[in-house]
């Protein structure tokens, strides 16, 4: 059919204007139209927007967006993850529950195995519900601890975790770790007769978010060797630190001594993966990247002698000074059913103005 600009050249015999040619032309004609003037109209808001909007103001506007998402991190990212995991962890808790662990005992590990998973390390996340269970079933957990908590000072406090499940007595620890630093200023909270409790960083952060600054120190199964040696005696013993900060978002260190944890190992081993090159030493003292070697052999400390040194360190703070199993005598959660892990936990907390208001 004939375009616009054909009829509007033959119409002689016609005074219609160019809108009457326009709305009576064919629609296939009439809908090009309109796109090419949609097109030029989006040129000019373009050109407006380039030459005369104040980008400074665009720029102010994003930072007030990324302050106000800093300022709800806790809010926007954890409950929100939490909620959707709401079906899983409602799957979690009822197997728990099934093996003799009370609601609130349940919904404790099962809230601290979750955040392993949404923080990024499903090594200590719910790939370890089975091994827990097993050492229920084998009766070197005990699955209702009656939980002693004695105040040795005002700052002070001990804690035989009666063999509970270690996210039991960590979360005991950690609770009265934040209560007595909030009433004088600093906290001292030891406990003993506990067992794995995941990640160290998931208690600090608890302790952070009522804006005090805390150490946590665990010792572990053994997995690394004293300087030069091939025997394992220090478990990956992790170090832990929390710091409030001025953006809600705290800083936290959560870290073992050894150059890879333990739990990734498990996981390449039992997918048949390899490991990173200069992390472990099979049982000959030759290096691997062989995970079931590595699990057998010696797993190699960060910084040297230095890691190995803060291996020990916190072997004697969570091992000999609380009263727990030290010196290589930490039970395997996977293999050792011969009796209860014992593993013991330090717990350090202050005030964030103690010298400077």
């Amino acid at each position: 059919m004939n375009n616009l600009f054909f009829l509007a050249a033959e119409s002689k015999e016609t005074t219609k204007t160019f809108w009457e040619v326009f709305v009576n032309t064919d629609e296939l004609v009439g809908l090009s139209i309109n796109i090419i003037l949609l097109l030029v109209l989006g040129y000019v808001v373009y050109i407006f927007v380039t030459k005369y909007l104040d980008y400074n103001n665009i720029l102010k506007s994003y930072s007030g967006i990324n302050k106000k998402i800093e300022e709800e991190y806790d809010s926007m990212m954890l409950s929100k993850y939490e909620n959707s995991a709401n079906p899983f962890k409602k799957l979690i808790s009822k197997i728990l529950i099934k093996y003799n662990l009370n609601k609130k005992d349940a919904e404790i590990c099962t809230k601290a195995l979750i955040n392993a998973e949404l923080v990024g390390a499903p090594s200590h996340g719910v790939s370890r519900l089975t091994m827990y269970c097993e050492r229920i079933k084998k009766k070197v957990i005990n699955p209702k601890p009656k939980i002693k908590i004695k105040r040795v000072s005002n700052s002070v406090s001990f804690i035989d975790a009666d063999n509970s499940i270690g996210f039991v007595a960590a979360d005991t620890g950690i609770k009265e770790t934040i209560k007595i630093a909030k009433k004088t200023g600093i906290a001292f909270v030891g406990i003993k007769n506990s067992g794995h409790y995941g990640l160290s960083g998931y208690y600090i952060e608890q302790a952070v978010k009522k804006n005090l600054l805390a150490f946590a120190f665990t010792n572990a199964p053994p997995a690394i060797a004293p300087h030069g040696g091939k025997k394992t005696i220090f478990g990956t013993n992790p170090i832990c630190f929390g710091s409030p900060t001025n953006n809600n978002i705290p800083f936290i260190l959560d870290t073992s001594m050894s150059m890879i944890n333990r739990g990734k190992i498990r996981v390449a081993a039992k997918l048949n993966k390899s490991i990173p090159k200069g992390v472990a030493l099979d049982k000959f003292g030759k290096q691997t990247t062989n995970a079931k070697d590595a699990l057998s052999g010696v797993q190699l400390p960060i910084a040297g002698f230095r890691g190995s040194g803060l291996a020990w360190m916190v072997d004697i703070l969570t091992g000999v000074f609380v009263g727990s199993a030290h010196s290589g005598k930490v039970k395997d959660p996977f293999d050792d059913f011969g009796g209860p892990q014992n593993i013991g936990h330090l717990f350090i907390a202050f005030k964030n103005n103690l010298f400077v208001k």
